[in-house]
């Protein structure tokens, strides 16, 4: 392979056997990455387990030149972290970065979903980024050098119903992420976050219960390969971006978006203090011109990606 953008780096893509994770992977071993690919092979909602998926993508990077290790261990333990991050050292010598993308869904309204149902995504997730990317933090403070790319979600960063649990995972990342910025910036350790939008076996999941679920399905299908995500990480992994941390970026087909970060948007200040009535009188009227609507992603992002 010609030397490529991440020529040389060792970079592990957690969830790398499909999807968003395999087109990730891919790209990084094309553009120069000898690439851990972390997949435990389990159903959509973390059921079972299957090595063939991490195994193929293995064989895709080597027929192409470049040079992989599978890893089937689960990122929701803190063993788990430790053993994917100890394959990419005990491997290829050393870590230089994390790409936290494994994922499952569990979709269920709030008010039918049960404590399982809400641990069991927040623990691949939210403490999977954590488990893997505390795994990396000491080989990244030695080397002084390393990025972590963790995938978040329009979900989380601006809602969608059925669910609640993968929301809160994933905005839940966008402050782990900003918490490893700030505290690793001393070491020369960056942190950001993607935000990708694919047709994939996630997606493809979503229940299309109602006409406008049914047209994102359509359009997503139509527009969001998974690949489109990958240039973004890719960057995000190099030397070229050096100098950038604590970011949102989101991918839609052919966009780049960045997101914003949550800021006071109003106040409202009385001398004598606040009392129940006086909020009521003064302070809700004076704070509501700046609320947020309850929209979700389709009512923020209706356009069509091209």
């Amino acid at each position: 392979m010609s030397e490529g953008m991440v020529e040389g780096k060792v970079v592990v893509v957690t969830g790398g056997g499909r999807g968003i994770g395999r087109a990730i992977s891919l790209m990084m071993a094309s553009e120069g990455a000898k690439v851990v690919v972390n997949d435990i092979g389990a159903s959509v909602a973390g059921e079972g387990t299957d090595g063939g998926p991490a195994d193929e993508v293995v064989k895709e990077i080597k027929a192409a030149g470049g040079d992989a290790v599978a890893s089937l261990h689960s990122v929701a333990s803190a063993s788990g972290g430790e053993a994917i991050v100890a394959t990419a050292v005990d491997t290829f010598g050393r870590v230089d970065c994390v790409v936290n993308n494994a994922g499952i869904l569990r979709d269920k309204y709030f008010h039918k979903m049960s404590a399982e149902e809400f641990e069991a995504v927040i623990n691949v997730h939210l403490m999977g980024s954590f488990y893997v990317s505390s795994a990396a933090a000491k080989y990244f403070r030695e080397q002084n050098s390393g990025s972590y790319i963790h995938i978040t979600s329009n979900t989380g960063l601006i809602g969608n119903p059925g669910q609640a649990n993968y929301g809160a995972a994933k905005l839940g990342i966008v402050g782990l992420s900003k918490g490893i910025a700030i505290d690793m910036a001393r070491y020369n350790v960056r942190s950001n976050c993607i935000s990708p939008s694919a047709w994939s076996r996630m997606v493809a999941n979503i229940p299309l219960d109602t006409p406008e679920r049914r047209r994102i399905a359509e359009m997503s299908e139509k527009f969001l390969s998974p690949e489109k995500n990958a240039p973004m990480a890719v960057f995000l992994a190099s030397d070229a971006a050096k100098d950038i941390t604590g970011q949102i970026f989101g991918t839609r087909g052919n966009e780049l978006i960045l997101f914003g970060h949550t800021r006071p948007v109003r106040s409202v200040h009385r001398s004598e203090g606040w009392t129940p009535q006086s909020i009521i009188d003064h302070g809700i009227k004076a704070l509501q011109p700046s609320f947020v609507p309850l929209d979700v992603i389709m009512d923020v992002m209706g356009w069509e990606p091209v």
